[in-house]
């Protein structure tokens, strides 16, 4: 899908075009051969800059080449049972046009397609790649906080369960924080590039912008790092817990079995064809029964004691 935008310093507002100006921002969204070869044959770039970026386990980097400057760079995600990245293309083509390239639509560029971004210009291309980068860092930082609350969520079901799935669930939130991680890692990477060999022309207002972007990133990993830490230990101990919990019904179920075994096994010894005490008095059934209550109730209460029950 190709979808065309621009706005002016007269009018802040974003508007969709039908063909490629001058200044304009061109956002390609898993686009198809023939629109890849319509976007690289209009900006005079070639296909396979736009293809590179369309490789899933791309890693973010920055390439200064004759007809433009390809970024790319992690973004986060959320499926259903759990948070990925996948790669985000910016491609500048002589200062003349500026090309985004992704493989899904992301809600992070659509707070520019509907005008949530201030002081955001499509003219102003390293300005609008370094707003990118923040965006991103604020997406990380919503869904770790989203991650905090998952993990809180599923201590608590951990704290009686002997049941692997909440455990399953924790381990699956461990290898998002990695990803997240590596990518954040590979995004600084990129933007400490970008600060110190001065690869894109950035303006004196905007080297602000970029070394704010740059403190985010940075907050944003040691985030991600405190996260794993906590997850690692509580993995651990609800490892522990969960083999306890375990432990601790299996020994309930053991004393069971023992004190039912006392009445059956009585019961057995008074079938035999055998001569048995008070086994010729009337009262003989109720006497037994009496006795292998008691006998259980004993039982019970040694077990009781020993923390059987």
């Amino acid at each position: 899908m190709i979808k065309i935008y621009k706005n002016t310093d007269n009018d802040l507002t974003l508007k969709e075009l039908n063909n490629i100006e001058k200044d304009s921002w061109i956002n390609l969204i898993n686009p198809t051969k023939d629109e890849i070869k319509q976007v690289a044959d209009s900006v005079k770039i070639e296909q396979r800059v736009i293809k590179e970026v369309l490789v899933e386990k791309n890693l973010p980097q920055i390439k200064k080449m004759e007809d433009c400057i390809l970024i790319v760079i992690d973004i986060p995600y959320k499926n259903q049972i759990k948070y990925n990245t996948y790669p985000l293309g910016i491609i500048i083509c002589n200062d003349l046009h500026i090309i985004t390239v992704s493989l899904k639509e992301t809600l992070l560029l659509n707070k520019f397609i509907n005008n949530e971004i201030a002081n955001f210009y499509t003219a102003k291309k390293s300005r609008f790649f370094i707003q990118i980068l923040e965006e991103t860092s604020k997406e990380y930082t919503n869904i770790l906080k989203e991650i905090e609350a998952s993990i809180e969520n599923k201590e608590k079901g951990l704290l009686n369960s002997t049941s692997n799935k909440q455990l399953i669930g924790l381990l699956n939130i461990q290898k998002s924080l990695l990803y997240f991680i590596t990518s954040l890692k590979y995004n600084n990477t990129v933007l400490e590039k970008i600060s110190k060999e001065y690869v894109i022309d950035i303006y004196k207002e905007d080297l602000e912008y970029l070394e704010d972007t740059i403190i985010d990133l940075k907050q944003c990993i040691e985030l991600c790092n405190i996260y794993r830490e906590i997850l690692d230990s509580t993995i651990e101990t609800y490892s522990t817990i969960i083999s306890n919990n375990l432990n601790v019904a299996m020994r309930f179920l053991a004393g069971i079995t023992i004190v039912l075994s006392i009445p059956t096994m009585i019961s057995s010894f008074y079938g035999m064809n055998v001569k048995l005490p008070i086994a010729n008095n009337p009262h003989a059934s109720l006497i037994i029964l009496i006795i292998s209550i008691f006998i259980s109730v004993l039982i019970a209460i040694w077990l009781k004691k020993k923390k059987m029950f």
